[in-house]
């Protein structure tokens, strides 16, 4: 790396340690958008698990920056993301799930090329992904894309989330109550007894920080009249 580039990638690890999301992503935004691209997706890979979450919010903010002007330099950042979620890439993907989703959920234009490729990767029949750290990537990175796009949650995909919610994994029950919340399908008072009660918590980023949370208050977060309206 240019020496000009290790002080670039200081820096964007210096604003992504600041508090203020507003102003840590208008600081970012000043970053020439080449630059900052690459240096975003190493920080996908830092070990400090909220910088890559906030790294994974400016690459979204970016991506759609970017779809505004050239949809396909924007294509390229959805297609770097899904080499890196390939065997044949000889890495592990940290990040790029989350990132697909929430690039997804800011760019409608990206959303209708490429969300069938985002719910893919929770499916057996499609391009699932076997390990298990991505696999909470993928649930949070689908869930952030129904945040803003419930309607177009798909019977597969809902039957696929509500497996997750007997996972052992904590956070992926968590993660799978987040989407289906989102979607608004999550019929609380259907859901098995051991979910209405799971007391574990789990860390939730909530767009800049994050936040204990108990699952048990995820699910009912979800009101009697939002389980309705999902069932109608």
């Amino acid at each position: 790396m240019k020496p000009y580039g290790r002080k670039t990638k200081k820096q964007v690890g210096e604003i992504l340690s600041i508090g203020s999301r507003s102003q840590a992503l208008d600081r970012l935004a000043q970053i020439p958008d080449a630059q900052l691209t690459g240096h975003l997706f190493s920080y996908f890979y830092n070990t400090d698990e909220l910088i890559k979450f906030r790294s994974v919010t400016a690459m979204g903010e970016l991506a759609a920056r970017i779809a505004d002007n050239s949809m396909e330099k924007a294509r390229i950042i959805l297609r770097r993301l899904m080499w890196n979620l390939n065997d044949e890439s000889g890495g592990i993907g940290w990040g790029s799930p989350e990132a697909m989703g929430e690039i997804l959920s800011k760019s409608p234009a990206l959303a209708r090329e490429f969300k069938s490729i985002l719910f893919s990767y929770l499916d057996h029949r499609g391009n699932h992904i076997e390990h298990t750290m991505l696999q909470r990537g993928v649930l949070w990175g689908i869930g952030t894309y129904l945040g803003t796009t419930p309607e177009d949650i798909t019977d597969v995909t809902k039957e696929q989330l509500q497996d997750h919610l007997s996972s052992k994994d904590p956070v992926k029950r968590g993660y799978a109550v987040r989407a289906l919340s989102n979607a608004h399908v999550l019929d609380c008072m259907a859901l098995p007894d051991f979910i209405q009660a799971d007391k574990t918590t789990i860390d939730i980023y909530t767009g800049w920080n994050f936040m204990p949370t108990q699952i048990f208050d995820m699910v009912w977060a979800c009101t009697p009249e939002r389980a309705l309206a999902g069932n109608e």
